[in-house]
């Protein structure tokens, strides 16, 4: 991906080596089986996150500078250029529509952080808080999506990081909100359903973000786009938990599978309209 030399956006937050725990509340592997539990009985982990880390009180952070590597360094530098050509891309497409576009931030932590929706660890991987409008990423994670997941290269970083900006659209948008109560009035199985196509509307944005980024500003190279496809594979419902148990229940889903995620990344990616992306309608109901 051609993005050295290129603007970095201003909306990124460093609290690499700072405290994420809140003492009196949940974080850590508790956060974990919290945002676990919460969704597994169909409800949103943020909120209940929230709930139980509200009344307690941040932990003394480190006022010491964290040292980061030159491997780090690349990948701090990379994604704040992908956040910013985000931006142009969704500037342009609000702009168009006769609306206005919020860009969001992108904090960057280490093993804990604390946003709005409560506190979190690494482990949950990057994420995106309704509450504060911040996108949240351990660096880390990209070395887990190469070395875990197979999913190596920037573009596939690009994608993870586009991703949750389409979150962030969602929002703005309101889907987000809507989704959200209408989960509530749901059973589970329902609910895990809204879930998925919530997910997978945000994978066809990261699209939609890729088809500017490269026709507009040639950000993309030769197998990129397969780096992206890899990653989008990579994390699906399906292979994760044929990876974790070593068997699939599909009602569980709550990003989709493999093959959806493929599907509407490249659909994004195809179109570059925001209206092919409805994930939401009887006509794209199917498996």
């Amino acid at each position: 991906m051609r993005w050295r030399g290129r603007e970095q956006s201003g909306n990124v937050e460093d609290r690499r080596g700072m405290s994420g725990r809140r003492i009196g509340g949940i974080g850590g592997v508790g956060a974990i089986v919290v945002a676990l539990i919460a969704m597994y009985f169909g409800q949103d982990p943020s909120v209940v996150l929230q709930g139980l880390n509200e009344g307690a009180e941040p932990a003394a952070d480190s006022n010491a500078p964290y040292q980061e590597s030159a491997h780090e360094a690349e990948s701090r530098q990379m994604i704040a250029v992908v956040l910013k050509d985000t931006e142009t891309t969704w500037h342009q497409i609000f702009s168009a529509a006769g609306k206005q576009y919020q860009e969001p931030r992108l904090v960057m932590f280490t093993k804990a952080v604390q946003s709005a929706c409560g506190s979190a660890d690494a482990a949950m991987g990057p994420f995106y808080c309704p509450g504060d409008n911040q996108v949240y990423i351990d660096l880390s994670f990209f070395d887990e999506l190469k070395s875990r997941f197979g999913a190596p290269g920037d573009f596939a970083q690009a994608y993870v990081v586009a991703h949750e900006v389409g979150h962030h659209v969602q929002n703005l948008l309101g889907t987000s909100a809507q989704v959200h109560r209408a989960r509530q009035q749901s059973s589970e199985a329902e609910a895990n359903a809204m879930s998925v196509r919530l997910e997978l509307q945000a994978d066809c944005y990261a699209g939609i973000w890729a088809h500017h980024a490269d026709a507009s500003r040639q950000l993309l190279e030769s197998g990129d786009v397969e780096e992206g496809l890899a990653a989008a594979t990579a994390i699906g419902d399906d292979r994760l938990q044929m990876q974790s148990r070593g068997y699939v229940t599909p009602e569980s889903f709550t990003h989709g599978s493999s093959e959806q995620r493929v599907r509407w990344f490249k659909r994004g990616l195809t179109s570059g309209h925001p209206k092919d992306c409805n994930t939401f309608d009887a006509a794209n109901r199917s498996p």
